[in-house]
């Protein structure tokens, strides 16, 4: 059943972002997509290579007793959790299971990686928290006294409100987030389940150490901010010059509101409304926003697809190794 929602939420996402582009001029975006040139593209494929790998290292940083020699591990595993999500029809959920299984295939043991999952994803909740105030803040700067405000900023409000609810039901909510962790992983790696009592452990050790826990928390505010940065880096080569805190701003509700939006896989249609609706008034133009956004998902799906048949081609060998040896009669 969540299989065909998914599915049906991304064709409305689809259909609605295609609407969105259309009523903008298809002209005008597709040349603020082609202006970014093979250079500028490359180059915010290599930023997103550096914000994956501190990803991955905020994910060690709350995973005691693993080496540092594995941040290979936890970011290729942070790239394959990003990639079931921004590419294949699954919710956020999905991609989790997807990084699970990654890590675990890389040998880590499935209790911390379910414990270290759930432990990152607080602190990533924490991290953006902190990002979308600052947005916020910024926002309402900008709207004071301004008309359009009663129709935005009780949105983005809406959606902070959201997402605070989210973040304490990550951080006050542990066990009945594991036994939904647990369940998810059932489902995709039946034979790997930890049981609820080593996830219990795992989870007090890892909060045992505050200084990783804090260090996690740093590395994910580090990777919003850097995230953002891409953005405004891709807007220069597209020829928009905007400040950076503008664009921090933008970048901030826009990652609030797609979070709100996670049962959308990819949140396709609720990006890009979000550009249009906010971007304007930090003086981006519509077509340069919807073209910010096409790139963004050209990005995606350029890190995203080979990613995806990597993990593939990895899940399929590992199948064969540990398929049982027919010999013929």
């Amino acid at each position: 059943m969540l299989k065909y929602l998914a599915l049906i939420l991304t064709v409305i996402g689809l259909v609605a972002a295609v609407w969105l582009i259309g009523a903008t001029g298809w002209q005008q975006v597709i040349a603020g997509v082609s202006s970014i040139g093979v250079i500028g593209f490359l180059a915010l494929m290599g930023w997103t290579g550096v914000n994956l790998t501190i990803l991955g290292a905020a994910w060690l940083a709350v995973a005691p007793g693993i080496a540092r020699s594995q941040l290979g591990t936890f970011a290729w595993a942070r790239t394959t959790r990003e990639a079931a999500t921004d590419v294949l029809p699954f919710s956020q959920f999905g991609g989790l299971v997807v990084g699970a299984r990654t890590a675990i295939a890389g040998g880590i043991r499935d209790s911390l990686v379910y414990a270290s999952l759930i432990a990152d994803q607080t602190t990533e909740l924490a991290a953006q928290l902190m990002f979308t105030m600052f947005g916020v803040v910024m926002l309402a700067l900008v709207l004071m006294n301004q008309p359009v405000a009663t129709g935005v900023l009780p949105l983005v409000l809406g959606g902070l409100a959201l997402m605070a609810g989210i973040m304490a039901l990550f951080a006050f909510g542990q066990r009945p987030v594991l036994k939904m962790a647990q369940g998810l992983a059932g489902r995709l790696l039946p034979q790997s389940v930890a049981t609820m009592s080593a996830l219990t452990t795992e989870l007090d050790a890892i909060y045992a150490h505050r200084a990783r826990v804090i260090a996690a928390f740093l590395l994910h505010l580090l990777a919003w901010v850097f995230s953002a940065a891409g953005a405004w880096m891709a807007l220069r080569f597209m020829g928009t010059d905007l400040p950076l805190s503008s664009v921090l701003t933008i970048e901030a509700l826009i990652f609030t509101l797609r979070t709100v939006a996670f049962a959308i896989p990819g949140g396709v249609g609720v990006q890009e409304a979000a550009y249009l609706l906010i971007g304007p008034l930090f003086g981006l133009p519509p077509s340069a926003a919807l073209a910010l956004s096409l790139v963004k998902r050209a990005r995606d799906i350029a890190v995203g697809v080979p990613g995806i048949l990597l993990w593939q081609f990895q899940e399929v060998r590992a199948l064969r190794r540990t398929a049982p040896i027919v010999s013929k009669a």
